[in-house]
């Protein structure tokens, strides 16, 4: 049967707008609407939402597990969000990292201010501070200021250990979590409170002077709970030797996904004000295992829990409170950071870009030279390095530590 002409091909149907688009387009989104079937849920109701609106969660790092979590967290209407991550979208991160797309590879655009971009575009009603900034001793207060929770997204120790620093000295809850490979772990820890007296939930929700700002006992009014271990009293000292890392062993984006889940349903309890319903044990799985009974029959080979329900007595740090890791005890100013990458911790260098780019064209060893507000890039030879606007540098390419601080020497200034 012929092709009745009056009937346009497939490939010649234009899209027609849906009558009321326009309308749509102008009309805001309402809470009720966005957040119907989170408050039908009854561990939040009505009042649980009302607390995350006006609740304020500090993540630190923006890579697999800061994007999956940030965007948890936006979706579940907490209302101001702190991202703060050193590094850039990466071809190699769209893998895992739910938050970028292709465009923010190709840009190589810093990932706090990707993700912040990205928040704004499906929950315009959240606050989101992008720090584009290596978390240190000197600038974690400020960064970290206001926070209610913490959640741990690095990829070292190092930050870990000053995260649990700054936590238990200020009595902040924070949460750590990690995932390589298969493997997913999270962890509370929920400090001793150093200053009872904070307000209750029912007072506007502001740092008040001399209290651990926004402490349990502001969400709880007056409830105070009892502290977890710490980071060190699980782990007295960073481990030692060779570390599986992303680049090493590789990385399931469902691993990712699961410790961030965790992670962000724990934070979530603590947000709406039950704490005691939070974990209290080191948990961890093994997605990629076989799910066996051992032949005592006492449990599943693909997860482990260990427990940390009290902090170890004669802790470093939560017990002496020892801050050796807020103090910058030690602290590299040039380390490895993975991938084949060397980090130069140069702050506090205000670096003008163009001028800088200026400077960098005249040289012809110089390749892929570009720029934007937030960040320098070129290539020379095999090493690829990326300044910041802080003067901070990452080098590609090497993880000789000589190597590194000469070129950036040679090209940013000693």
């Amino acid at each position: 049967m012929p092709l009745d002409e009056s009937v346009p091909a497939p490939d010649q149907f234009q899209p027609q707008p849906h009558p009321q688009a326009s309308t749509a387009k102008s009309l805001p989104i309402s809470d009720t609407d966005r957040y119907s079937r989170q408050v039908l849920f009854p561990g939040i109701g009505q009042q649980g939402q009302q607390r995350l609106a006006a609740a304020h969660v500090a993540i630190v790092g923006c890579g697999a597990m800061g994007a999956a979590s940030a965007s948890l967290l936006a979706r579940a209407g907490v209302g101001t969000l702190t991202l703060i991550d050193r590094d850039f979208v990466e071809p190699s991160n769209l893998q895992r990292q739910v938050l970028f797309d292709e465009a923010d590879a190709l840009e190589s655009l810093p990932k706090a201010e990707a993700a912040r971009r990205h928040i704004a575009q499906f929950n315009s009603s959240v606050a989101v501070h992008a720090h584009i900034a290596d978390l240190v001793p000197t600038n974690i207060a400020a960064l970290l200021a206001g926070a209610d929770i913490l959640l741990d997204a690095t990829d070292n120790f190092e930050t870990r250990y000053l995260i649990n620093d700054f936590a238990v000295q200020q009595g902040k809850p924070w949460i750590y979590a990690a995932a390589v490979g298969a493997y997913a772990a999270t962890m509370n820890i929920l400090p001793e409170l150093q200053s009872p007296g904070a307000p209750s939930m029912a007072q506007p929700h502001r740092d008040m002077p001399g209290s651990p700002p926004a402490s349990l006992v502001r969400w709880m009014g007056g409830m105070q709970y009892s502290p977890t271990a710490c980071l060190a009293c699980i782990f007295p000292k960073p481990p030692a030797g060779n570390l599986e890392t992303c680049d090493t062993s590789g990385i399931l984006s469902t691993a990712v996904n699961l410790a961030a889940s965790i992670q962000v349903t724990e934070a979530l309890k603590f947000l709406t004000g039950q704490p005691h319903l939070m974990r209290r044990t080191l948990l961890s799985f093994d997605l990629w295992s076989p799910a066996l009974l051992p032949p005592e029959g006492s449990g599943y080979l693909d997860r482990s829990e260990i427990a940390a329900s009290v902090p170890r007595p004669g802790c470093e740090v939560c017990g002496r409170r020892s801050f050796t890791h807020l103090a910058g005890q030690d602290r590299a100013h040039i380390t490895l950071c993975g991938r084949d990458s060397v980090q130069i911790h140069e702050h506090h260098r205000p670096v003008d870009f163009a001028a800088m780019r200026a400077r960098l064209a005249t040289h012809a060893d110089i390749e892929d030279l570009r720029s934007n507000d937030l960040l320098l890039r070129f290539r020379r030879g095999p090493h690829t390095l990326t300044l910041f606007a802080d003067g901070r540098a990452i080098v590609h390419g090497t993880t000789d530590i000589t190597v590194a601080r000469s070129l950036y020497a040679r090209f940013i200034g000693a």
